[in-house]
């Protein structure tokens, strides 16, 4: 996590701009050219922990101006500061969101530890929710899994009161808590091996305090790992079934790519948006079709270790533009 902090526009030390998104590449999932695009219009975001190593060493200023440049709309905070930039006030840091055009949706805080004074859900409610205030986030959530107390059902049911409590206090801030999976919440609790996790998060949490951001490749990795209960029996799911069934819990998402590879364990190796095997196309278009579903998710590009991260910002950014409806 990058931890407040800003720097000066370095945009020769950047690169040239995206080309425009009629003129890019298509990728596997997907068609160019006429027809209405699959990202809603404002909704094109990013996390910045895909671009980490920029921010510590050119600064935030300097990282939003590139976004700005090839088209994004929106970013998803994975911490508030910067290395050799040098400091600034989450004051300064909203502003600089709002000098580039850019819409901070939400951010990734830790769900709980050892420390008492670590920056977290359990140990510092009031400051996180402060600080999201001062920025004008309107999620706040968390990158952890909710295995605090164990991998048994009652495990993860103390896990979702926790989440029911952050969430209330969020709710009465006008601010909604989520929480982003990756692929282990898909596996089955230990005590009741016939129970996916994941079902006992969504039925325990309080749908008006709780919501979800799918990290869409953690879950096809899922799928690939946990279609099959411990004793062997099948268990098969598709990720988009349980947006599906409850759209309005899932505001967020995490869009990011992967190379189908049945000889390693995740099934994928994760790869540049545009790249891999995941069907955005298909999967975004379908989130569009629910009641509001163009108006109402949010969708953030994510490579967790990228080659060069700036090149990916521009790659995915171009690629999701490209994007567009099969019945248009």
């Amino acid at each position: 996590m990058l931890g407040v902090a800003a720097g000066t526009t370095a945009a020769a030390l950047l690169g040239p701009a995206a080309p425009p998104a009629s003129a890019s590449p298509g990728g596997k999932d997907g068609e160019r050219g006429r027809g209405r695009p699959v990202l809603p219009r404002g909704r094109l975001g990013i996390q910045l922990y895909s671009l980490r190593d920029k921010v510590t060493t050119l600064g935030f200023a300097a990282v939003f101006a590139e976004l700005e440049r090839n088209g994004y709309d929106e970013i998803e905070f994975a911490g508030y500061q910067q290395g050799s930039a040098g400091p600034l006030t989450l004051a300064r840091l909203k502003d600089l969101t709002r000098d580039h055009g850019l819409n901070p949706i939400g951010s990734h805080v830790g769900y709980h530890s050892a420390n008492p004074n670590a920056y977290t859900f359990a140990q510092n409610l009031d400051r996180v929710l402060d600080d999201a205030q001062t920025l004008g986030l309107p999620h706040i959530g968390t990158a952890s899994s909710p295995f605090r107390y164990g991998t048994t059902v009652d495990a993860w049911k103390r896990a979702a009161e926790d989440f029911n409590t952050y969430g209330a206090a969020a709710r009465l801030r006008g601010i909604k808590f989520y929480q982003h999976n990756h692929a282990e919440e898909f596996s089955f609790a230990t005590d009741k091996p016939q129970v996916r996790l994941y079902d006992v998060l969504l039925a325990e949490t309080d749908p008006d305090l709780v919501f979800l951001e799918m990290d869409i490749y953690w879950a096809h990795v899922a799928r690939h790992r946990f279609s099959e209960r411990p004793d062997g029996t099948p268990a098969p799911f598709d990720p988009l079934r349980y947006v599906l069934r409850r759209p309005d819990r899932y505001p967020l998402f995490h869009v990011k790519d992967g190379d189908r590879d049945e000889t390693v364990r995740d099934g994928y190796r994760m790869t540049d948006v545009g790249d891999g095997d995941i069907d955005y196309q298909a999967f975004i278009s379908a989130v569009n079709r629910t009641p509001g579903g163009r108006r109402d998710h949010h969708w953030q590009a994510e490579h967790d270790n990228p080659a060069d991260s700036l090149s990916f910002a521009r790659k995915s950014s171009a690629h999701l533009r490209s994007l567009r409806e099969h019945d248009c």
